[in-house]
């Protein structure tokens, strides 16, 4: 490994850690601002009944009478050996509860993710081979239409449909109250927050394909392997595919938090046990120690997800690495 890329290396991590130090800072201490009190998040309607000066004994008890700096320190000291505390809501660790949650995220915003870039390419490919005719025109236009609509809109219109005038689909959760969460039981839970979600994202990322690969289509070497003999469908599959492919790992990249972003939305919408509802349920009932792990998570990801993509681009074009431009003209990269 070369100097230059170990500085560029440790430089990530730098910025990874300040980042991430940064977002701990600002949830922690926005959360802390907000109107609410979290009494209401861990003794319920009991905190009425209670006399003012249980009320301060409660939330000395629970390290929320210190000053704010101090309260941070002490959460940064315990997060840095791994307890992020007791979720005030749940009454159990904030540990067991994400891990609760996290699988349920996993299987749905992993599940849309894969469709969605699976069918993105399908639809991208099919576009590009019939540009400007009626099939691709037919497509593009749904697909604009369908994306310009809200995710929590589409998800109440197929609960109208599906759930409450045909009852075909369960409403709510991720398996049958008092069931034992049976595969045909979770695949039918699924199916409309999954819906949703690909329909959600899908023909965004379909338009994207379908204008990286038509760019290839256009580019010289195209024309020149048509000049040798090379058929249309076998330009585009052989040649084009693999030039849009890049272009297609750094979009898949950049496009993980948006579509987390979307799976949280559609979670709360469906009552869907899984990260995102514990975001919405923590910053409502300001269950802090919750709304920090749920935050530092997503954000980590977000990070991941944005440095991950900028060194994928560099890959694909070694320019974007460029840094600055000295006085005397030299350019200096990563």
């Amino acid at each position: 490994m070369t100097n230059r890329h170990l500085i560029k290396m440790v430089n990530n991590i730098g910025k990874f850690l300040i980042s991430v130090l940064v977002l701990s800072v600002l949830v922690f201490t926005l959360s802390r601002l907000a109107p609410g009190d979290p009494l209401y998040a861990y003794y319920g309607e009991r905190v009425e009944k209670m006399s003012v000066e249980e009320q301060d004994q409660a939330r000395e008890r629970l390290g929320l009478q210190a000053p704010l700096f101090t309260q941070y320190v002490r959460w940064l000291q315990r997060a840095v050996h791994g307890d992020f505390g007791i979720s005030y809501q749940y009454k159990t660790d904030v540990k067991e509860v994400i891990a609760a949650g996290i699988v349920n995220t996993l299987l749905l915003g992993g599940l849309g993710f894969v469709l969605i870039f699976a069918l993105a390419l399908f639809l991208g490919l099919f576009c590009a081979w019939r540009e400007d005719r009626l099939a691709d025109r037919i497509v593009c236009r749904i697909g604009t239409v369908t994306s310009c609509i809200p995710e929590f809109w589409l998800s109440l219109l197929l609960l109208l449909i599906f759930s409450v005038w045909l009852d075909w689909l369960p409403s709510s959760g991720a398996y049958a109250a008092g069931g034992g969460g049976s595969l045909p039981d979770r695949a039918a839970h699924l199916v409309l927050p999954l819906s949703v979600v690909v329909l959600g994202h899908l023909w965004y990322y379909a338009f994207q394909v379908r204008n990286r690969l038509l760019e290839e289509v256009r580019a010289d070497y195209v024309l020149l392997a048509r000049m040798k003999g090379l058929g249309g469908k076998q330009v585009l599959y052989r040649h084009c595919l693999r030039g849009a492919l890049p272009s297609y790992l750094s979009m898949m990249a950049i496009a993980l938090p948006h579509i987390l972003g979307g799976t949280y939305v559609v979670e709360t919408v469906f009552s869907y046990p899984g990260i995102g509802k514990l975001a919405y349920e923590s910053a409502r009932y300001q269950d802090y120690n919750l709304l920090m792990v749920v935050s530092l998570l997503t954000g980590t990801l977000v990070i991941l997800c944005n440095l991950t993509a900028r060194l994928v681009n560099e890959r694909i074009d070694p320019r974007m690495g460029v840094r600055s431009v000295s006085a005397g003209g030299e350019v200096r990269r990563l």
